[in-house]
């Protein structure tokens, strides 16, 4: 090989070699963002009574008016498709609450009940019956941990407690899990 030829290898190969160091530099970085997220999550037992949310009046509550109930939480937005599949099942379990349970659907919306009231009103029954709350500001949700997908469910045990969280829809996963955290 002449010595051009060996020359444009060795670039190749230092063109490659700084490709390769770059794709491993952002995935540990992926990585390491990865794990602070799920170290930030809270753990099962995790208390939560600390969360806030308004009704429609604009009162303040928090998780903590509920100890000794069970709570599914369910955070939502009217914008959001797969929230929209899971509302009607949500409304179903809140008016079937029996004073065991009860069953807060917290819209992330940024118009507030404003945006949830717009939504709300143009949807048939049930949903018109349902009973929605917002968050009380940017923070207020913070003891649940990241919420990086909604709807994120969440089951609350009579202790005010974190018994378990998904994100995502799944058809008759929340009653499942209600039924399991009421036995």
């Amino acid at each position: 090989m002449d010595e051009d030829t060996m020359e444009s290898i060795r670039d190749g190969w230092s063109r490659w070699g700084c490709f390769v160091t770059v794709g491993l530099v952002v995935l540990v970085g992926l990585l390491g963002i990865w794990i602070v997220k799920r170290d930030n999550a809270p753990r099962v037992g995790a208390e939560v009574g600390s969360v806030a949310f308004l009704d429609a009046e604009g009162r303040r509550h928090t998780l903590a008016e509920y100890a000794g109930k069970v709570v599914v939480v369910d955070v939502w937005a009217t914008w959001c498709p797969p929230c929209q599949a899971s509302l009607p099942e949500i409304a179903q379990l809140q008016s079937a609450a029996d004073g065991r349970y009860a069953v807060l659907p917290i819209s992330v919306d940024a118009g507030g009940f404003k945006d949830v009231d717009v939504y709300l009103s143009g949807q048939l029954m049930p949903l018109k019956a349902l009973k929605a709350y917002v968050q009380a500001g940017r923070s207020s949700l913070e003891a649940f941990g990241p919420i990086s997908g909604i709807p994120t469910t969440i089951i609350v045990d009579t202790n005010g407690k974190l018994r378990t969280r998904w994100s995502g829809y799944s058809p008759g996963r929340a009653e499942h899990e209600l039924k399991a955290a009421l036995k």
